[in-house]
């Protein structure tokens, strides 16, 4: 598909969206393989679209970055919500900074902590989220321990 059918698929998509959704077609977001969602979650930070996402990009991580373990995420703990910056005049891009612990499938549990910005999607539509897992920034892109996502 050419990007120009690509964005115009894309245009078309959150165009309808609204309109479906106020007419009453809704489909609930399940998370595939996850089990325990936390009372203590932040709202967002909770949702299913966002740990997905975590879950499928962590899972490409271990496979094309060297040296790291291969295992995969199999539940979030304790998911919480430590700061909000709302987007304004001087700050275009609204950001929640959320953290929790994940369980690996090597028994082990690990903090995450994760960001998501909002309207930062592919072609400015939807959310982006940036995550890091304590012991698996091998190229150190968000500094050390996580550092910039706390």
């Amino acid at each position: 598909m050419t990007r120009f059918a690509k964005s115009a698929l894309a245009a078309l998509i959150s165009l309808c969206t609204p309109l479906a959704t106020s007419l009453g077609f809704t489909q609930a977001a399940h998370a595939a393989d996850l089990s325990v969602y936390s009372d203590e979650d932040g709202g967002v930070c909770g949702e299913a679209w966002v740990l997905n996402k975590i879950t499928s990009r962590f899972s490409y991580q271990v496979r094309h970055v060297p040296h790291l373990p291969d295992v995969a995420i199999t539940d979030f703990r304790r998911i919480h919500q430590h700061r909000y910056l709302p987007a304004s005049e001087q700050w275009p891009i609204g950001r929640r900074y959320c953290g929790a612990t994940v369980a690996l499938s090597d028994g082990h549990d690990r903090t995450i902590w994760y960001l998501i910005e909002e309207g930062q999607g592919f072609a400015s539509i939807g959310d982006n989220v940036e995550f890091c897992v304590a012991g698996f920034d091998r190229w150190m892109v968000y500094n050390g321990r996580c550092r910039v996502l706390r």
